[in-house]
């Protein structure tokens, strides 16, 4: 083959999509980990309340804002404040499960980069949720927050005392957050137009939601976020490939130098 013809050089993006039904079963089984390992969390509740009061005190002790500024600019109105419980509610799961679609049919290379950091971050959270039970500010009322979800629907939420299916002291770290910055992250690094800046605004606004509803502490968000940039560390963003046509110009440049070499030498 002459430098005419040569394929160029496949990027990673180039790389082979992993099978379908491998990965509907992994992400299934991923899932199934992350709902067994909440129930495994469930009680504590007097160390989650300790804990609350200590994350409290903390936040105070280092000067963060307030999390009641947030929600008293939700609670301005109700069409607002139904809005972020809505978000809260709906966006979470169906924005992360978009994402990975998206990667996977599109740019196979960083779908398993961001499945295994996502993975990573998700056990390690489970981790710090069975070591650190925690109750959301929503739940205790020396923050003076109240629960917008209960009072204004929609909720995610029953009773703590009698739901089964989720662990309510589970709020250090924040999954909301921390897989909402991957999403941007992901989107940004996957591709190439100059708004995929843009996707800032999802970790933005689902910060805002999480605190302004009284699902989490703004620390909640803080430790995910050093969670995700640990893992980020280990697992480093796969090479995006270059466009097509660059990779076209590249594989042409030496024959084109070969050919103005030998019409030198033929003078």
């Amino acid at each position: 083959m002459n430098a005419r013809t040569e394929p160029a050089p496949a990027g990673s993006d180039a790389i082979a999509r992993p099978p379908l039904v491998r990965e509907l079963l992994l992400v299934a089984g991923l899932f199934l980990v992350y709902k067994f390992g909440r129930q495994l969390a469930t009680g504590h509740t007097g160390e989650a309340f300790h804990n609350a009061h200590r994350v409290w005190d903390f936040e105070r002790a280092v000067r963060l804002p307030g999390e009641g500024a947030v929600q008293s600019l939700l609670l301005h109105g109700d069409g607002l404040v139904q809005l972020a419980n809505t978000y809260y509610a709906a966006v979470h799961f169906p924005a992360t499960a978009a994402f990975l679609v998206w990667l996977y049919l599109r740019r196979p290379a960083h779908y398993v980069w961001a499945r295994r950091v996502l993975a990573a971050v998700t056990a390690a959270a489970l981790a710090l949720h069975l070591l650190f039970p925690l109750a959301p500010p929503r739940m205790w009322a020396a923050t003076g927050l109240v629960d917008t979800a209960r009072l204004y629907g929609p909720s995610v939420y029953g009773d703590p005392a009698t739901d089964s299916l989720s662990n309510q002291f589970a709020a250090m770290p924040s999954l909301h957050f921390g897989w909402a910055l991957m999403v941007a992250i992901g989107l940004i690094a996957a591709t190439r137009s100059r708004w995929r800046w843009l996707w800032a605004a999802h970790p933005l606004l689902t910060l805002l939601v999480i605190v302004g509803t009284a699902n989490h502490y703004w620390l909640d968000a803080i430790v995910a976020a050093a969670l995700l940039g640990l893992t980020l560390a280990v697992i480093p963003v796969p090479r995006r490939a270059a466009p097509e046509a660059d990779r076209h110009r590249a594989a042409l440049l030496p024959a084109q130098r070969d050919e103005r070499a030998l019409a030198g030498a033929g003078r």
